[in-house]
């Protein structure tokens, strides 16, 4: 969430670069509505700290004034009934002033947990994805001397996937893997995963179920509540992972780091588990667009001044899987309108799909600032580099964190990426070179 001293302070300038996230006519939007809610109650903080101080500074004054008396005039003053009246009543005031203040802090805080993060300055303006900016290109798209297959009728063909039976088993956009599909997925999972670990992700293996509050911490909640499957367990509310940014980005919540630690990387598979509310005709058939799929995530916590060079590198080391695997992508900048509810910039890396002749989505990468780390308390202890007037180091207070993510990448979506890229006439599918250590030394995907 937004700093909320930050917000009440630089307000039109926060105003400003959130507006930015929506169209002209976004004057009129929900966001803007939900801003003059806070300013609002920004303009009534600054009068409850203002009345609090003056009321503290009159009870300053009294006690000062007490002090400073000779005594036959503190007993006086002390005997007095306007005076004794008036200390009474600053006396109760004070409480019930702070209590004001922290009240509508606290409805500021609900409001700013519905409000997206301020986009950096170098995202570029937009409304929609048709907005958002291409900055790289790799490889060709491979030419077919016969009618490409979409990815599902490749793998029905083959007998690797299975869509019918899992609608019987559970309902729509859900599918079952067979045989050499199975062996597929769990081939990219590792390759993935230890490419990471080469490039020095410590990897963690996490729960599928976390609780509410880790879902806040990340921002899914309370905004996205209709986009993730809820379970009852006891007097517990827990929620089903959309991915594993939750758990992992959670695992140092209310910690203070080292700065000498940072950055940390983790990389984590998962499976993910998404409603895909809202998402009623969109690639209903295959696996582009499941309730379930498996996902190897990025996680990184840096300094503040480190993050946007850590955006860089992480999507770099999702594009170098790619490029392994021999599938042209694409790398775009996401345009403000775009770009994802908690993130400051986000770059997607978009796979080529000779089926459907474009680029599609399997890797979202992005910077979140100190949005998450302050919903969920991640702090830095700077090393002591500042000197007091006796040359003695300085302990300086800790720091929030910046956090990022990316996925490295989707493993349902590479695996789409391989069935439509390595098809062959005869309907058998080419292992891509780099997966073959992971197959048993296979090539080529047949049926049977």
């Amino acid at each position: 969430m937004l700093d909320l001293r930050h917000v009440c302070d630089n307000f039109d300038e926060v105003r400003k670069g959130l507006l930015r996230r929506v169209p002209a006519e976004g004057e009129q939007s929900e966001l803007a509505r939900q801003l003059a809610q806070v300013q609002a109650l920004a303009a009534e903080r600054r009068t409850a700290i203002q009345e609090a101080q003056s009321a503290q500074q009159a009870r300053n004054a009294q006690s000062e004034r007490i002090a400073k008396a000779a005594p036959d005039e503190r007993k006086q003053l002390l005997a007095d009934p306007a005076f004794q009246a008036e200390q009474a009543r600053l006396k109760a005031a004070l409480p019930d002033l702070e209590a004001r203040q922290k009240a509508v802090e606290e409805r500021m805080g609900a409001l700013l947990l519905n409000i997206p993060n301020v986009p950096r300055a170098d995202v570029p303006d937009g409304a929609s994805g048709e907005d958002n900016q291409e900055v790289k290109k790799w490889g060709t798209p491979k030419t077919f001397d016969f009618p490409v297959k979409a990815h599902f009728e490749v793998g029905e063909a083959l007998g690797i996937l299975d869509f019918e039976r899992a609608a019987k088993v559970s309902g729509s956009r859900f599918a079952f893997l067979r045989g050499a599909g199975c062996r597929l997925e769990r081939a990219l999972i590792s390759f993935m995963t230890d490419h990471h670990a080469k490039k020095g992700d410590i990897e963690l293996f996490p729960p599928y179920l976390v609780l509410e509050s880790s879902m806040v911490g990340t921002g899914q909640l309370p905004k996205f509540a209709a986009d993730s499957f809820a379970v009852s367990f006891g007097d517990s509310a827990l929620r089903l992972i959309p991915t594993a940014e939750v758990p992992v980005t959670n695992y140092h919540r209310d910690e203070i780091l080292e700065e000498a630690a940072l950055p940390i990387r983790y990389c984590a598979y998962s499976a993910c588990f998404r409603s895909e509310a809202g998402a009623a005709g969109k690639d209903t058939r295959g696996l582009i667009r499941q309730h379930q799929f498996n996902k190897v995530e990025m996680v990184r916590f840096t300094r503040p001044e480190d993050s946007p060079a850590e955006l860089e590198r992480m999507t770099t080391q999702a594009e170098e899987i790619l490029e392994a695997l021999g599938l042209p992508y694409r790398r775009v900048v996401l345009c403000t309108g775009d770009m994802g509810f908690g993130s400051t910039k986000t770059y997607d890396l978009e796979v080529w799909l000779p089926a459907q002749n474009t680029y599609r989505e399997i890797s979202s990468c992005s910077d979140f600032g100190d949005f998450q780390a302050r919903r969920m308390d991640i702090r830095y202890r700077p090393a002591g580099s500042k000197l007091d007037a006796k040359g003695k180091p300085v302990k300086e207070k800790p720091r929030l964190v910046h956090t990022l993510n990316g996925s490295g990448l989707a493993v349902g979506r590479t695996l789409v990426a391989i069935l439509e890229n390595y098809q062959e006439k005869d309907g058998s599918v080419v292992i891509p070179a780099a997966l073959r250590p992971y197959m048993g030394g296979l090539e080529r995907v047949t049926k049977g």
